[in-house]
């Protein structure tokens, strides 16, 4: 999974990127039937400069897979810990996509039988 990272009044280093890439980086193996690489983009900000009330860091990730776009927010009083909101945020909208595309493979799956069966095939002794 390639993983774009973008930072908004805040200085990126190493320690930030690599724990980053250790929680978002085996994101892609949630999603099935992918024969092509991910890309994720990610920002991480400093949405106040001045003062300490509130959640102050933000973390936002955004993927495009085969026909949705997911993305996810979080904000907490630690950088690190907003990657780690961020990282179950977007596993819970990898599994929603995912059971709902299981869900419709079933519904089709059920049609499809339907449709093929013979009208007389509940008739038969």
């Amino acid at each position: 999974m390639k993983i774009d990272i973008k930072a908004t009044n805040l200085e990126l280093t190493e320690e930030i990127k690599d724990y980053l890439n250790k929680k978002i980086g085996d994101i892609d193996r949630f999603i099935p039937n992918i024969n092509f690489p991910l890309e994720a983009r990610v920002e991480l900000a400093r949405t106040t400069m001045h003062h300490q009330t509130g959640d102050i860091f933000r973390a936002e990730i955004t993927m495009q897979i085969p026909g949705k776009v997911l993305r996810s927010e979080a904000e907490a009083k630690n950088i690190l810990m907003a990657i780690d909101q961020l990282k179950d945020n977007i596993q819970r909208e990898i599994k929603e996509y995912k059971e709902k595309n299981i869900t419709k493979t079933r519904k089709a799956d059920r049609l499809r039988k339907f449709l093929t069966a013979s009208p007389f095939s509940r008739f038969k002794k």
